[in-house]
């Protein structure tokens, strides 16, 4: 039977084991998906080496960055974004060939880009982590030009407390992917000017439990468009399983 999985740390909050053995029970794949719940990336080989049958492997939290070095291969796109979260596993005779993907981008793209109009040219990123990485590609591929937002004072970002009613209205895309409203946390949302907002405003919001967020609530208050990310992390599950499985 072949094995995939997921890496990360913690994992309890993990969708992929669900959505992915009941698509291998829901389509008679013999396959199984596991959780391997790693407190160190340096752990990754001795996963590789005690599961023969695996064939690939999903990457969360906190090590879509740090598993770069691990990799015989990385594909342009994740290399560009500097984060993988889909690994296929080769086995060539007694070698082990580990290839990296980027599944986030293309579940991202294709989840934002119904909602965007000619209105939509430039966007806020909320947070810089290894997802954040990913919908700046993601968006800049659409043709939005970005800027990130953080807590701290960092290059190439601007703070929260700089965000003006004239920011969200001229930055009228805003996509958060910070774990900010995250169940059970659900009183907690990005400190903006939501009073500013309007139709042409589209908070995506990358968190899924609960589907509708405060950030998203206080925004749609104003007339905005919002969307969660549960479609995009279906987009990108499938597209992982295109990775596993896809001919190269």
């Amino acid at each position: 039977m072949d094995k995939y999985g997921l890496i990360g740390y913690p994992l309890g909050h993990s969708f992929s084991i669900s959505y992915h053995n009941q698509r291998f029970a829901d389509e008679g794949i013999n396959a199984k998906y596991v959780n391997f719940e790693i407190p160190s990336i340096d752990e990754l080989p001795e996963v590789i080496s005690s599961n023969p049958e695996l064939k690939g492997l999903n990457v969360t939290i906190p090590y879509k960055e740090k598993v770069l070095e691990f990799l015989d291969y990385i594909s342009p796109e994740a290399r560009a974004i500097g984060a993988v979260n889909v690994i296929k596993v080769i086995h060539e005779g007694q070698s082990i060939i580990l290839k990296g993907y980027n599944s986030d981008v293309i579940g991202f793209t294709k989840s934002i880009e119904p909602m965007l109009e000619p209105c939509h040219k430039k966007a806020l990123i909320l947070g810089t982590g290894g997802a954040s990485k990913a919908v700046n590609y993601g968006l800049k591929a659409l043709g939005l030009e970005t800027v990130y937002v953080s807590r701290y004072e960092r290059p190439d970002t601007i703070q929260y407390d700089k965000i003006t009613p004239e920011v969200v209205r001229e930055y009228n895309v805003i996509v958060n992917c910070t774990p900010l409203g995250m169940y059970p946390h659900t009183d907690e949302c990005p400190d903006l000017p939501y009073e500013a907002m309007d139709e042409n405003n589209i908070l995506y919001d990358l968190i899924y439990n609960p589907d509708e967020t405060l950030f998203m609530k206080r925004g749609a208050q104003y007339g905005a468009q919002t969307k969660n990310g549960l479609e995009m992390l279906l987009l990108q599950a499938f597209a992982s399983w295109e990775f596993w499985n896809g001919k190269e």
